[in-house]
Parts: structure tokens; sequence; C-alpha cells
């Protein structure tokens, strides 16, 4: 019988024909850069309301401005931030899930094990942020499109090397399969 290979004590490959755990490698959201805006915006309002409050003729003119500085932030500062938020990719040792939505949840997957290609643009912005869009594409559904993932570089890699692993543990678990079927 094959022991499974160990590092520390831990295993790192299961032996063959048993199924392998699933395991967090990465959780991320898109880069925070595209709240550059509404960071502006809060700091203009807040020093906009703070210089003209109690400068204003009439006292009800301050609960006026109070109530449009509250509606400017929660639709250019909270709303952004609460989309920003609601979208994240998770990476497992098994596959890529992306979920957005606020409201309604929406929810891609797509499997290491099946393969896919990986396309990766960076655009001037993106590398002076150290960002970038990846494409991932299995040839059958429509490309998974991550937009301003952060450190590109090291999810491209890491996305490349979970699908050799996926792949070497693919053929050895098949071609475990078809000796024990030959005997």
């Amino acid at each position: 019988m094959t022991q499974p290979v160990t590092l520390g004590g831990r295993p790192t490959m299961p032996p063959p024909g048993v199924p392998s755990e699933e395991l967090l490698i990465a959780r991320f959201r898109g880069h925070a850069r595209r709240l550059f805006w509404s960071a502006l915006v809060l700091i203009a309002v807040f020093g906009a309301t703070a210089y003209f409050y109690d400068n204003l003729p009439a006292p009800f003119e301050d609960w006026m401005l109070l109530s449009a500085a509250g509606g400017l932030v929660l639709l250019l500062v909270v709303v952004p931030y609460i989309v920003w938020y609601s979208r994240s990719v998770t990476v497992t040792t098994r596959r890529v899930i992306v979920r957005h939505g606020v409201g309604a949840q929406s929810r891609r997957e797509m499997s290491h094990a099946r393969g896919y290609t990986i396309g990766v643009r960076r655009g001037v912005l993106q590398r002076m942020w150290g960002t970038g869009t990846i494409s991932l594409s299995n040839g059958v559904d429509a490309p998974l499109r991550l937009a301003n993932v952060p450190n590109v570089t090291l999810v491209h890699e890491t996305l490349a090397d979970q699908i050799e692993v996926s792949q070497i543990l693919a053929h050895r678990d098949a071609q475990s399969g078809s000796d024990t079927a030959s005997f």
C-alpha cells in the first residue's frame, strides 16, 4: 500500500483513489482602488458640511445641509463600498469560486481538474497599482473574468499550479483505477 507523501507530518498528496480534501488557498476581492473617488467624496462632503454648518442664514438650513450631506455619503460612498464588498473570489485546491450580488447572490465556479486557459491583461494603471484582469476559459462555458485582481502574478502562478496538481492527481487516479481493474 502506498503511503501519502507528507511534509512536516501533513499529507501533501492523498493516496491513489482517495478523494483529496478541499482546502482554502486564497480569498480576495478586487483591488480597493475603485473606492478612491468615494474616499474623495467623503472628505469633500465632510469638509463642506463642517464649513457651512452654523454659517447658513436660517437654522432649518443646517438640517437641510446635514440631510444633503447624508444623502451624498449614502449614495456615493456607502453604496459603492457595499457593491465592492459583495464581490469576492475564492481559490481552493479544487476550484475557483466567484460570488457577487448585494440582494440576490450569484455564484460561478470553475474546476481545476477540467483544466482551463489563463489570460492576464494589465493596463497602464493596473501595472501601477500591481493589479490585473484574469480571464479563465475552459472552452465550453463563458470565460470567467476576474477584474482588478491584487497581486495578479501571484494569483496567476497559483492558479497554474493548481491546474497542474489537479490534472496530475486525476491522471494518477485514472492510472491506478485502470491498474486495479485489470487484476
